[in-house]
């Protein structure tokens, strides 16, 4: 039988019955959708219960319920599966030195380059609409072979250190491949009002995630995690599908990019770095990730400073506390306040709204470096990455190509952020124990970075807004 993965998906019972769910409220339809006319389709979807609970947190049309709630569900199951494993890697860290970790560090920079690389070769020769299920069927698959590698090995130091890197370079990579999707399917006008939405699924998986190690490790067993990751993995593959399917249907966008999911988009493997050096544009989106890893590292680093005179109970306890914060907070942002900052205050605001807090948080650590102060600037940075800089900063990438898009932005997403962690890392330990400052001078030099952060967000924002007035005013 002749049926491609996205047909069979989409003739799937369960689909259609989640389908016309979110659509009508109802899993049994007296008729088809395809015998109603515009006018019933929206009034059916208008009367939907999900429909009706979307409209409370934001301004959603009928017609993208089933995307949204499908990208949302992806993302979900994507950062459950993330956060499965982060613990996981994280254990094992506790048994090498300090310097074995720096050199890890600097080997996932390098590693994460290679597959950035590898990415562009794989973007040049395969079909987009199989371009992203195959990226999270390989993760899938080499996840699969650390489970079968841990249960034979008798030295498992080489296998253990491997998986460490790999998860790290998966950590950045899995969601870049997802946002580069969602720039993809979304309008521009819909990103800025679902990217928030959407963001909160990340922060529902942040929390659903974490569970599963905290109370079934033991009974699990570590490496047993690796293997309930790789089968998660494969879940978004038919979500993936049927998103494409309702590209067109559903959202109209099948004429946002000159190519259609069916072409290749060609090219050379390395062509993302000549488009990230070539684009000012772009550049400057990497210069506001650079900046954003930097304040990254200084507050990791006056916060672990801080909690140094701790016991690791209580220092296990603090960051436990800060991270169900941040997940509770980003899902509190992205479901009310992202998508009404863009579309009140615009671009230029959003992007800058968060760096603005940390440069004002670390003047205040500045003048008085307490813990509390620093545990709240924590907190801020990651939940207001998560619930509104980072969504607002994914919609500036739907105002390029899709090559851009599918090549020179896993380079920012990863090779500028690692890049950043590396040689910020670097900078605060020259700062501290180079030239001897204390937690105030670095807070202040970090003050400092912060401000030029919001100054290189509202430039952004602006050029956004002055590229998208433009293209309005072309099509007048």
């Amino acid at each position: 039988m002749r049926c491609n993965l996205a047909t069979c998906f989409r003739r799937a019972c369960f689909f259609e019955n989640f389908s016309r769910l979110l659509l009508t409220g109802s899993s049994v339809s007296p008729r088809s959708n395809k015998h109603l006319n515009p006018t019933e389709k929206m009034n059916s979807s208008r009367n939907n219960p999900v429909y009706k609970l979307l409209q409370i947190v934001s301004n959603v049309e009928a017609n993208e319920v089933r995307a949204l709630m499908g990208s949302f569900l992806f993302v979900v199951v994507l950062m459950s599966a993330y956060y499965i494993l982060r613990p996981v890697r994280d254990a094992m860290a506790s048994d090498w030195t300090d310097a074995e970790g720096s050199w890890l560090w600097t080997l996932n920079f390098f590693i994460s380059t290679a597959a950035v690389a590898l990415y562009g070769a794989l973007v040049s020769h395969f079909r987009l609409r199989l371009l992203v299920p195959a990226i999270y069927g390989i993760f899938a698959l080499t996840f699969l072979s650390f489970f079968v590698l841990a249960a034979t090995m008798d030295d498992r130091t080489l296998v253990d250190k491997s998986f460490y890197v790999w998860v790290s370079v998966f950590s950045l990579f899995h969601i870049s491949v997802f946002w580069s999707f969602m720039s993809d399917l979304f309008s521009k006008e819909q990103a800025g009002r679902l990217f928030g939405i959407i963001a909160a699924g990340a922060s529902v998986g942040g929390l659903i995630g974490p569970s599963i190690p905290s109370f079934f490790s033991a009974s699990l067993g570590t490496d047993n995690l690796l293997l309930l990751a790789s089968a998660m993995l494969l879940v978004p593959i038919p979500i993936i599908f049927y998103l494409q399917s309702l590209k067109s249907s559903d959202l109209q966008n099948e004429g946002l990019a000159v190519a259609t999911p069916e072409v290749k988009i060609g090219g050379n493997p390395l062509a993302g770095f000549k488009l990230f050096f070539s684009n000012p544009y772009l550049m400057a989106i990497g210069l506001f990730i650079f900046l954003y890893t930097g304040i990254s590292s200084f507050v990791y680093f006056e916060l672990k400073n801080l909690l140094s005179e701790l016991s690791r109970a209580e220092r296990t306890a603090v960051w436990a506390q800060m991270d169900l914060a941040v997940n509770v907070l980003s899902i509190a942002m992205g479901l009310f306040a992202t998508g009404r900052i863009i579309g009140k205050f615009g671009m230029p605001v959003a992007i800058a709204f968060i760096p603005v807090l940390i440069c004002a948080g670390l003047v205040i650590v500045a003048v008085s470096p307490f813990l509390g102060a620093v545990v709240a600037l924590q907190v801020i940075r990651r939940a207001g990455n998560y619930g509104v800089t980072k969504p607002a900063r994914e919609v500036l990438f739907t105002r390029v190509d899709r090559e851009a898009r599918f090549k020179a932005k896993p380079v920012i997403d990863i090779v500028a952020y690692r890049g950043g962690d590396m040689l910020m890392a670097w900078l605060f330990t020259g700062l501290t124990q180079g030239l001897g400052l204390g937690l105030a001078a670095v807070a202040a030099v970090g003050a400092g970075i912060a401000a030029l952060w919001s100054l290189v967000g509202i430039y952004l924002g602006r050029w956004f807004e002055q590229e998208e007035a433009q293209r309005v005013d072309e099509l007048m």
